[in-house]
């Protein structure tokens, strides 16, 4: 089994570069690790970031069902005949099984 490779750390800014080997040191861990780490902690927040925009989405999308009943709402009436229909389709159910 070989060696991982090295991330290569090119920077076209050589300021840049200084900034991110200064913050690399001064938080103990290499520069290929720093920018991993950061780059893991921005997924993270952009992640976190969608998922509660995903749950005020679904929260306003709720609040509109509730507002306003439709098909997927049945009356009382329709839930009524409903209910009527599956007591007689299980007696008619009893009374094959008997």
């Amino acid at each position: 089994m070989s060696e991982p490779e090295t991330m290569s750390l090119r920077f076209p800014d050589p300021e840049q570069r200084r900034a991110i080997e200064a913050a690399a040191t001064e938080a103990g861990v290499s520069m290929q690790e720093y920018i991993l780490s950061a780059a893991y902690e921005r997924a993270t927040a952009v992640e976190m970031k969608f998922l509660e925009a995903f749950k005020d989405s679904m929260a306003r999308s709720g609040d509109a069902f509730e507002a306003e009943p439709s098909a997927s709402d049945p009356s009382p009436e329709q839930r009524a005949a409903e209910q009527q229909a599956r007591v007689a389709l299980g007696q008619q159910g009893q009374g094959r099984a008997a």
